[in-house]
């Protein structure tokens, strides 16, 4: 066959595909991490059959095969991982979707459920990984981080409420400072009669608004709920997962499901991502970062700050000379991630912060591991 018959074979099969899944143009190429699953690899394969019918190239990182999806055959759960990172970061694949990822500070997950009272999909802003390791500025960033998730999914002017948790009321205020020096949002107005844009519960089980603001750790719940209440909590089937991490300046795709997730999630997951790939979304994530940063974000933030510091400010700490960072030591409240971190660099350990399957993260050199223990367990950051 000549490469005219190929591209023109190419085309027409572009074409069928299309009409069959009602997207055009080239199919995303998405991989998927198999192993490691509740459920074992034949859901995670039965969840890649499923989104390549619908239009998704399937990458299935793993041991078994089927038709229709491409496999890359790896022989345990962490090297597959690491072939998923590498396809993410050579793009050879165009995002990934998986159990767990280590997204630092500043990059979070925009979670996406079906909400049981009306069916209604709302985006959970955020479901994994922190924004920030101050919780009310997070939760401000959060806001911006599930409109251009929203966006870039087809809603293209998604209201955004904040749940009625520690803090909505300062995340408001700040979001209205925002609104108001011009960075465009509409907000959503709650079900109850009393209305206003701080949500109840009754309001997440309408979806009232398109876009959820709160902490990551809430935003975890509320997606494990609300994919797994009508399974006993052991398989998670309705939804589309944790999402994608979003954060300024952040450009790889990377969607993050549960090790209880079931196959139509996972799927639904793999079509998510498809759809952010087709939906543009990191050129709407640079677009709608600087109109926030027009609108004064980062004073809005720096402000904030400054009110809550006691008087006499703090003692400024600054890091050492910048190491690779192959360690890690988990178990730290978020709330303490920097402060731990500074710890460290008193010592002259230089250490990094981040945001692992299990939670906060505090990354130094294998060199530093056994002494940053010691120091942050008798600073009380670990027990």
């Amino acid at each position: 066959m000549s490469n005219l018959e190929k591209t023109i074979a190419k085309a027409f099969l572009e074409m069928a595909e299309g009409l069959e899944t009602g997207s055009f143009g080239p199919r995303p190429r998405i991989a998927l991490t198999g192993m490691g699953s509740e459920h074992g690899e034949e859901n995670a394969m039965a969840a890649a059959v499923a989104a390549a019918r619908r239009g998704v190239d399937v990458r299935y990182i793993g041991t078994l095969e089927a038709e229709g999806v491409t496999t890359v055959r790896v022989d345990n759960e962490d090297e597959g991982h690491k072939r998923m990172e590498q396809m993410v970061e050579s793009g050879e694949v165009d995002g990934a979707v998986t159990m767990h990822f280590p997204f630092p500070i500043g990059v979070s997950t925009v979670g996406r459920v079906v909400t049981p009272a009306k069916g209604k999909e709302m985006f959970i802003a955020t479901s994994t990984g922190t924004a920030s390791a101050d919780r009310i500025e997070g939760m401000i960033k959060n806001a911006v981080y599930g409109i251009i998730t929203a966006k870039a999914s087809g809603v293209k002017d998604p209201t955004v409420g904040i749940l009625n948790v520690d803090g909505a009321r300062q995340t408001e205020m700040a979001l209205n400072q925002l609104q108001k020096n011009g960075y465009a949002f509409r907000w959503a107005q709650s079900a109850r009669a009393d209305g206003g844009a701080v949500l109840r519960g009754n309001d997440v089980l309408q979806g009232t608004p398109d876009v959820l603001v709160c902490d990551s750790l809430t935003g975890n719940v509320l997606v494990k709920m609300l994919s797994a209440y009508t399974t006993g909590g052991s398989f998670e089937s309705a939804g589309y997962g944790y999402g994608p991490g979003i954060g300024p300046g952040y450009d790889k795709l990377v969607l993050i499901v549960s090790r209880a997730s079931g196959a139509p999630l996972v799927a639904n997951a793999l079509e998510f991502a498809a759809q952010l790939v087709r939906g543009k979304v990191f050129e709407i994530a640079a677009r709608e970062f600087a109109a926030a940063e027009k609108a004064g974000l980062s004073k809005i933030l720096a402000d904030r700050k400054a009110a809550a510091k006691p008087a006499g400010g703090e003692e400024e700490v600054k890091a050492p000379p910048a190491e690779p960072c192959t360690a890690s030591i988990p178990g730290i409240e978020v709330m303490d991630l920097e402060d731990a971190a500074k710890a460290l660099w008193k010592a002259g350990i230089y250490a990094e912060t981040g945001m692992g399957c299990t939670g906060p993260l505090v990354m130094m050199s294998e060199a530093n591991h056994g002494k940053a223990q010691e120091i942050l367990k008798a600073a009380g950051y670990i027990g």
